[in-house]
């Protein structure tokens, strides 16, 4: 028998209501992650990654299927564990740093149940961690977008969690800067040994971090493999396209930060 994967996803269906109906977003999705891997959901807006995502966090509930994390079961139709009670930490696109609290405040507002001493602390190797030890005293609008990037991920890392999600976390970047922190957030990401989820659509942010990703298309993984994999042994032709497609794009996106041509 193979063992059980820490975050598995088994035939998850999701669907929002709207006037007309039911919307399905969602259809009988699988996902195994082991621990300590960075998984990547990877696809065009309205595909349902984000739709995913926020199914792990506990912010949509399911219509069909199982969410387990470390052999719990956090969601079916029947039952769901509070958002605040899955050990999953989140780091939103925009950040959502509270503009009255400096650096420091920001990584410890999720500590708030912790001993001064404790949170202390864990702020100070936070801080460590993402290299702003000389901003903890800052405020967000004192940051650049990279710095703003990094206590968001350190807020979202302190209080532990036991798996992280990041929800097109490098989107309000400049193209250089995306692709420099996307590096940095996988050497964080692994030395800290978490298991993460980052839902992009972006093939180069994608491609930076995860261990494994999953193409998805009309709400299903049509692939789930490494960067290797998708672009050497693709399933079928939608896969082949968009890997071609969305590798051009950022050729191009590349070469116009550099003033650069392309045919």
């Amino acid at each position: 028998m193979p063992h059980s994967a820490f975050l598995n996803l088994h035939q998850i269906s999701l669907a929002y209501e709207t006037p007309e109906g039911l919307k399905p977003v969602v259809n009988q999705l699988d996902l195994r992650l082991e621990r300590g891997h960075i998984g990547c959901l990877l696809g065009a807006s309205g595909c349902g990654k984000t739709t995913v995502l926020r199914s792990i966090a506990g912010f949509e509930p399911l219509r069909h299927g199982r969410i387990e994390l470390n052999q719990q079961v956090l969601s079916t139709p029947e039952n769901s564990v509070a958002p605040e009670n899955r050990q999953v930490g989140m780091m939103f696109q925009d950040y959502a740093l509270f503009p009255h609290l400096t650096v420091e405040k920001n990584i410890g507002f999720g500590l708030r149940k912790w001993s001064k001493a404790a949170r202390t602390q864990r702020i100070d190797e936070m801080l460590h961690l993402v290299g702003l030890e000389s901003l903890a005293q800052r405020y967000p609008h004192e940051l650049s977008g990279g710095q703003q990037q990094r206590v968001a991920l350190a807020r979202a890392l302190a209080p532990e969690p036991s798996l992280l999600l990041l929800d097109e976390p490098f989107s309000n970047l400049d193209v250089d800067t995306r692709e420099r922190l996307a590096f940095e957030v996988r050497d964080i990401l692994q030395q800290t040994g978490l298991t993460a989820i980052l839902v992009t659509h972006n093939q180069a942010e994608a491609f930076a971090i995860a261990d494994r990703i999953g193409v998805m298309k009309d709400g299903i993984i049509v692939q789930w493999d490494t960067a290797y994999g998708l672009h050497h042994q693709p399933v079928n032709d939608f896969v082949s396209d968009f890997i071609r497609r969305e590798a051009l794009m950022t050729q191009r996106a590349q070469a116009f930060m550099r003033g650069e041509a392309m045919a």
